[in-house]
C-alpha cells in the first residue's frame, strides 16, 4: 500500500503559533511556552485531519544558505538581526556566517524546547546543515514514491506541488483552522499556473519577504501571462530577444534588464538542490520513545494538556 508522508515546515509553523496563541503560558521558570503548545496542538489536529501514515519536521539548520547569497546578496538580508548575539538558544536562526535571524527572544527561547519534545515522543525531526527547511522538504518529496502532504505558509513550496504523485501543500496562512489544499487546479485558478511553473513564476514575479526583486515592472498577472504565453522561463527569456516573437517591445526590454538576475536568482528560487537526509523515514510512534523525559518536559514546562493531544492522534493513526 502506498504510504502518505506529511512533511511539516517547522519554522513557519511556529512561528505562527507564537503570534495565534496568547502568551500567557510559561513553565515552572517563567519561560514562555505559548509557540510549543500552538505547534504540538497544530501537528494533533493535522494528524487527526489528514491521517497521514508518515510525517516529518522539517527544520532550518540555515535559514540563509550561504549559496543562496553568493548568488542574490539581497536574499533575506532584511531579515538578519545586526544586533544579535549568536548564542545557543539562536542557532536554529542563524546562519553558517553567524548571522542571527530577526526573532523576537520569547519566541527563540522556545525552539529548543520544540525540538526536545519531538525527541522525547519519538517524531522524526530533520535539518541539513548548510540548507533551509525548504531543501529538506523538496529532497523529501522527491524520494518518496507516494502522495505527499507539505504544511507550510509560505508560497516558494507551492512549486512541489505535482498533478501525479500527488504532491499538494497545506497551506497555513490563514491558521490551522482554515487551511487551503493547494494542488494544480487550486493555483490554476489563483495565479494561472501549475505547480511546475511556479518557480519561474515566482522568479517573474519576485518576492520582497525573500529580498527577491523579480523583474522590475513584472507582476502576478504578467508573469502569469508570459509563461502562458511562452512557456519556461527559459522560452520567455528567447521570446525577450526575438522581435518577432509576439512580446511588447516594452516587456522584451524588461525581461532582458534582468537577464543578469534572472540567471543568478534561478538557483535561489528553485528548489533542486541534493540534500543529504536520512532515509527511510521511521514510523510514527505508537507511545512516547522516551516516556521519562516527555514528562520531564510536560512538567517543567506545562505541556501535559498538548503533549496528550498530541499522543491521543498518534494512537488514533496507529
Amino acid at each position: 500500500m502506498t504510504k502518505r508522508l506529511m512533511l511539516l515546515d517547522s519554522a513557519s509553523m511556529y512561528f505562527r503559533t507564537f503570534y495565534g496563541v496568547p502568551d500567557r503560558y510559561h513553565g515552572v521558570d517563567g519561560t514562555p511556552v505559548n509557540a510549543v503548545r500552538g505547534f504540538l496542538d497544530a501537528m494533533a489536529r493535522l494528524l487527526n485531519t489528514y491521517q497521514p501514515d508518515l510525517l516529518v519536521a522539517c527544520w532550518d539548520d540555515d535559514w540563509r544558505p550561504q549559496f543562496r547569497v553568493d548568488l542574490v546578496p539581497t536574499y533575506k538580508a532584511h531579515r538578519v538581526d545586526e544586533q544579535a548575539t549568536p548564542s545557543p538558544e539562536a542557532q536554529p536562526h542563524q546562519t553558517q556566517a553567524g548571522e542571527v535571524e530577526e526573532i523576537p527572544d520569547p519566541l527563540a527561547v522556545q525552539v529548543p524546547i520544540m525540538a526536545d519534545v519531538l525527541a522525547a515522543i519519538g517524531i522524526m525531526r530533520v535539518g541539513a546543515p548548510g540548507f533551509e527547511a525548504d531543501d529538506v522538504i523538496a529532497q523529501y518529496a522527491r524520494n518518496h514514491a507516494g502522495p505527499v502532504d507539505i504544511v507550510t505558509g509560505d508560497r516558494d513550496l507551492f512549486q512541489l506541488v505535482q498533478a501525479q504523485g500527488p504532491n499538494r501543500v497545506l497551506y497555513t496562512a490563514k491558521g490551522f483552522g482554515n487551511i487551503a489544499e493547494v494542488d494544480d487546479a487550486w493555483l490554476a485558478a489563483k495565479y494561472g499556473v501549475t505547480g511546475a511553473q511556479y518557480a519561474d513564476y515566482s522568479l517573474l514575479r519576485g518576492d520582497s519577504s525573500d529580498g527577491l526583486p523579480g523583474v522590475v515592472g513584472v507582476g502576478e498577472k504578467t508573469a502569469s501571462a508570459l509563461i502562458n504565453n511562452f512557456g519556461s522561463l527559459k522560452e520567455i527569456q528567447e521570446a525577450a530577444t526575438n522581435p518577432d516573437s509576439g512580446m511588447s517591445a516594452n516587456l522584451r526590454g524588461k525581461v532582458t534588464r534582468s537577464s543578469d538576475y534572472l540567471a543568478r536568482a534561478v538557483d535561489v528560487v528553485t528548489l533542486h538542490q541534493e540534500v543529504p537526509v536520512p532515509m527511510p523515514i521511521t514510523a510514527l510512534p505508537h507511545d512516547p520513545q522516551h516516556p521519562a523525559e516527555l514528562v520531564q518536559l510536560s512538567d517543567q514546562y506545562n505541556l501535559e494538556d498538548p503533549a496528550n493531544r498530541l499522543l491521543t492522534a498518534l494512537a488514533r493513526i496507529a
